[in-house]
């Protein structure tokens, strides 16, 4: 779900610098005069919870934001949608994960939640023997090509293969609902109740 974000124009284009509206020398003595009114070196700290913050440096999910399906990707905190959806482009089952998740994670909770089907059309993400195990098992053919590194080959249709775009084209629909290509709910329960909604009025309400 996450896509590279756009270009960011400088904030300082066009403006001018700001005069200064005092001489530097009062402002330097300003400062100095404020500095010996701060609170001495050895008093005690008034937080009343220790720790509350993030330790320097260290780069931690805010407090559930794993349990919301809300990880760190190269476009930022997002979330990820798989999508599991038939030869027209009807979604059949959803799973959420954080933004940092594999694809291929999603694959097997989401097949299992349907009946088998006898092809499977997945990209090369997909392509592992685990799953390929698995499909074999159900019966379903995997039209999965196979990555550069794989050693023993597998056979599948390119033919086939092309209707791989039908799930791209489903998600391109979804998208248009700014509410599900930009996250606005908190909650993971949310989000998923308005993805269903908005395929029930897209795809199964005639």
């Amino acid at each position: 779900m996450a896509r590279p974000s756009r270009r960011i124009r400088a904030v300082y284009d066009g403006f001018q610098p700001i005069q200064s509206l005092e001489p530097a020398r009062l402002v330097a003595a300003h400062f100095r005069g404020a500095r010996q009114t701060q609170r001495p070196a050895g008093a005690g700290d008034d937080r009343q919870l220790r720790r509350q913050g993030a330790p320097f440096g260290e780069r931690r999910e805010k407090r559930g934001a794993q349990n919301q399906a809300i990880g760190r990707s190269r476009g930022g905190r997002t979330t990820k949608i798989h999508a599991l959806v038939d030869g027209e482009g009807r979604p059949r089952a959803f799973l959420l994960t954080g933004g940092h998740v594999a694809d291929i994670k999603g694959a097997a909770p989401l097949l299992a939640s349907t009946a088998p089907s006898a092809q499977l059309i997945g990209d090369k993400g997909y392509d592992a023997d685990h799953l390929r195990l698995f499909l074999q098992t159900r019966g379903t053919t995997p039209v999965i090509p196979n990555k550069i590194n794989r050693k023993k080959l597998f056979p599948f249709d390119p033919e086939l293969y092309c209707l791989r775009n039908v799930i791209e084209r489903t998600f391109c629909r979804l998208k248009d609902f700014r509410a599900i290509a930009t996250r606005y709910d908190k909650t993971a329960r949310n989000f998923l109740a308005g993805l269903c909604l908005v395929t029930a009025l897209c795809y199964w309400i005639n």
